[in-house]
């Protein structure tokens, strides 16, 4: 809950300030960890793009001070981050 309530406070809104476009967010239902699970999808104009918003992103001062707020009893919200570049296939309906 105090992931969600990060993103859809604060996170989202930083994301559109470096340009970063996303597409969609997911909570899962069902496997490993599902109840403590955020999966999103984010576009970008390229890999080369996606890393100088990633780099930007981070180095944010109002990002860092959401981050740090938002582990102020100790403990991290996200507990382990997996990234996917994914390229679309000819047949994808999105491109």
């Amino acid at each position: 809950d105090k992931l969600l309530a990060r993103f859809r406070g604060h996170t989202l809104q930083i994301f559109a300030k470096h340009g970063m476009t996303s597409v969609g967010y997911w909570t899962a239902v069902n496997g490993e960890n599902a109840d403590r699970t955020l999966i999103y999808l984010m576009a970008y104009p390229s890999r080369e793009a996606r890393e100088k918003m990633w780099t930007e992103f981070a180095a944010d001062p109002e990002w860092q001070g959401v981050a740090k707020a938002s582990q102020a009893d100790g403990v991290p919200l996200a507990q382990k981050v997996e990234s996917r570049y994914l390229i679309p296939t000819d047949f994808s309906p999105m491109k």
